[in-house]
């Protein structure tokens, strides 16, 4: 084994665990180092988004990645989670299964919204996390590149992620429009400066909304957001009076603990004069304490509920799934080939470092057997005997080359080093 991954989605996590798994860019950072120091000399890459939590381990010779086992306490421990409660939903792969997970992945194949563009953008974060946590390498970072181009290749060769849907689309799309037909007379709240806060306010200006309050905690991102896509500042000390004006309201904050409590709500709730209020709650953790959805008048969403929404767009894009999926088994096998030719580069060193070893010593005999043979001459006959010496070792590397595409080539090595007595 070289290649090692372990990890869950929305298809396997419940939500409830899935907010306890996620990991900040700093916690990341610290889970990384740790790693490092448990097991010096593997590479390790930390994907973490709402909707997953992946670990991909690697090495070569003694230094192999981590068994499932490993893997799995290690991440329970990051978190402060009992294990048990990890096993049933955390999957792990090892070599060809996992690197085919990672491209399908990166290819917004595996995502809650088939062909989401998003992914890409956080798994080119998680491998900028694991460089500067020093937990890279060769192997995951061939990897991880090849990854970025089958998607790359996804995007551009298939219309599986043509139209650019992301969750706060499918949640402004589906879910707010169905309680209201329009935006244009609605007061829209917006919580949090991040990503997704300004991917929503996008679609939210696109679907004709004008009166957007931003509130964040901190101010300076929530003024540049605000500045950038004309939304107003609102002070989160005064969040209870935004909570009362609102009919639409949007969080998306990276809090661990509920941002919105009932208590405060329920303040709030008194003085709304039973106005409709829809709420779309796509923080993990959730923002919002989740009986806020039982009160009269109140429409809260969750990223749970956006499964069925989905599951609908996941089908108008089935079609371009076979195109998908054979782009992705197609470089799974280049990738996996060339990883297993990398295992020839010592036997194919030593086979050529003979040959020239050989060659040079011939050469240096024959030419003082000729002494009049001037500079020019002896030039011309030693790029001949490189040019023969490469031709008769063109067919076994070739052969070689060729295997690999079907698995480490380990008979042809053990016969090459049997028939040119290399050793290892």
């Amino acid at each position: 084994m070289t290649l090692a991954f372990i990890g869950g989605s929305h298809r396997t996590v419940p939500l409830d665990l899935r907010e306890r798994l996620v990991f900040s860019a700093e916690q990341a950072a610290e889970a990384l180092k740790r790693f490092r120091l448990r097991f010096p000399g593997r590479e390790g890459v930390l994907l973490s988004t709402c909707n997953r939590v992946e670990f991909y381990a690697a090495g070569e010779n003694t230094a192999v990645p981590p068994p499932r086992e490993q893997l799995l306490a290690f991440l329970a421990e990051c978190r402060g989670i009992d294990v048990r409660l990890l096993e049933p939903v955390l999957s792990g792969e090892c070599d060809e299964a996992a690197v085919r997970h990672l491209f399908c992945v990166a290819s917004g194949l595996d995502s809650m919204v088939l062909g989401e563009p998003q992914i890409v953008s956080q798994v080119k974060q998680a491998w900028a996390i694991a460089q500067e946590s020093k937990t890279t390498g060769p192997l995951t970072g061939e990897m991880f590149q090849a990854a970025l181009r089958t998607a790359k290749r996804v995007t551009s060769e298939t219309a599986i992620g043509r139209e650019r849907l992301s969750i706060p689309s499918v949640a402004v799309a589906d879910f707010a429009r169905g309680v209201f037909e329009r935006f244009e007379d609605k007061r829209v709240l917006v919580i949090g400066a991040g990503k997704m806060a300004a991917e929503t306010l996008r679609y939210l200006r696109e679907s004709g909304a004008h009166d957007i309050v931003l509130v964040n905690r901190t101010s300076v991102r929530a003024e540049q957001l605000a500045f950038r896509l004309g939304a107003k500042i609102g002070r989160f000390e005064t969040l209870q009076a935004e909570l009362t004006s609102a009919d639409l309201i949007v969080s998306t904050t990276g809090a661990t603990e509920i941002v919105v409590s009932l208590e405060l709500f329920q303040r709030a709730e008194a003085r709304r004069d039973g106005r409709p209020l829809v709420v779309l709650d796509l923080a993990v953790p959730r923002d919002f304490d989740p009986r806020i959805g039982s009160r009269p008048g109140v429409w809260l969403y969750s990223i749970e509920d956006l499964t069925a929404a989905c599951a609908a767009n996941r089908k108008n894009r089935q079609r371009e799934l076979p195109a998908a999926i054979a782009i992705i088994e197609e470089e799974s096998r280049r990738f996996m080939g060339d990883l297993h030719h990398r295992s020839t580069t010592p036997v194919i060193k030593q086979l050529r470092a003979g040959w020239t070893e050989t060659g040079d010593a011939e050469l240096d005999r024959l030419f003082r057997r000729l002494p009049t043979l001037d500079a020019t001459a002896q030039i011309e006959i030693r790029q001949a005997f490189d040019r023969y010496a490469a031709k008769l070792l063109h067919s076994p590397l070739a052969t070689l080359r060729s295997e690999s595409h079907s698995g480490p080539p380990h008979g042809l090595l053990d016969a090459l080093k049997r028939l040119f007595d290399l050793k290892d």
